[in-house]
């Protein structure tokens, strides 16, 4: 441990520019995930929201589900089988705001369930980012295929599908703007995958978001940016070490030849990539809070406790991992081979 300070402080310059690199690389990659933890919000809060279950969509749609359709038959009995299953259905659309403007929405409605905003004939509850937009409660709003008028009742808090905002509808005007019958979808909560009905095909939450367009290569590509700069700063500590290493080799030997165990040398990279590594992640911690609670307005950006301290603890893993395979040389130096290639 002192060996390992005494050495940092003498070389004060090496370890304070690998720390701000580290600093640089984690900061860059808190807020990428904090960008797609926002944007998978933006793109799915209505689903992701959902406790878990299971989904069921017609066989026939071919995993996309606005082309489903479940028969009424089907849907009751697996409402009347399943505790606090759901029947609904999401198309996008848009409505028409008091100053003439359109709205882009994603219109939602369901069968009698706390899971989903209940409304009335003529009623819509919107997302809350429409209060942006102008619209408050008590305002008009309509839709070119409906041939009454909504009127806002209320908000709800981060209701996104597709990137727009939810627009709750009953379910006699969703089947009057889109000319159906039938349901989409049935969610069941807390059902598990043996639960199999004919003629329909059983979804996880998660293999479901997978089934949404743009969801999973969106969010793929962040995620592998992620990982990419996580696996960069392995390869710092590897390259940073290893140069280290090679220029102390005939120090190392000494050391071995007065009796200093392998072990010990291990203890000393792998103490100052600890130290590096706290001190940076600290720091990048801290900026990525603030500018989670200073992002800008309408941007996706979340990063939770949750997600920061994961990849915390992934960044300490991947530098041990880089700072060990470093030191692997030191292992196979010999005291007078070493003293006689290497200077101290």
């Amino acid at each position: 441990m002192n060996l390992a300070l005494k050495e940092m402080k003498k070389n004060k310059v090496r370890f304070v520019i690998l720390g701000s690199i580290v600093f640089l690389v984690s900061l860059l990659t808190f807020i990428i995930s904090g960008l797609a933890n926002g944007l998978s919000q933006d793109n799915a809060a209505l689903i992701k929201d959902l406790p878990a279950g299971q989904f069921y969509m017609n066989e026939e749609a071919d995993e996309t589900y606005n082309l489903s359709k479940i028969d009424s038959s089907t849907q009751n009995d697996m409402l009347n089988k399943q505790k606090d299953a759901v029947a609904f259905s999401i198309q996008m659309g848009f409505i028409n705001d008091e100053a003439g403007k359109q709205q882009s929405v994603a219109f939602v409605t369901a069968t009698d369930s706390p899971l989903f905003e209940k409304v009335k004939h003529e009623e819509i509850i919107l997302d809350s980012s429409l209060k942006d937009k102008g619209i408050q409660v008590g305002d008009t709003v309509t839709n070119n295929q409906f041939s009454g008028k909504f009127i806002v009742k209320g908000f709800v808090e981060q209701k996104k599908y597709s990137h727009a905002p939810v627009a709750y509808i009953s379910m006699e005007d969703y089947k009057e703007i889109y000319r159906v019958e039938e349901m989409q979808l049935v969610f069941a909560p807390n059902a598990d995958a043996s639960q199999d009905y004919t003629g329909l095909q059983a979804f996880s939450k998660n293999d479901f978001l997978k089934t949404i367009s743009s969801y999973s290569a969106e969010q793929m590509s962040l995620n592998m940016i992620v990982w990419f700069l996580v696996v960069i700063s392995g390869m710092l500590f590897a390259i940073f070490f290893y140069m280290m290493n090679v220029q102390k080799i005939g120090l190392y030997g000494i050391l071995k030849a007065i009796g200093l165990k392998t072990s010990k040398l291990f203890k000393m990279i792998w103490t100052q990539m600890v130290v590096i590594t706290v001190i940076s992640l600290a720091l990048s911690i801290v900026l990525s809070q603030i500018f989670n609670q200073f992002a800008p307005q309408g941007m996706p950006f979340s990063l939770s406790l949750a997600t920061t301290t994961q990849l915390s603890i992934v960044f300490i893993i991947i530098g041990f991992i880089g700072a060990t395979i470093s030191g692997i040389q030191i292992k196979k130096i010999q005291p007078l081979q070493a003293i006689q290639q290497g200077e101290v």
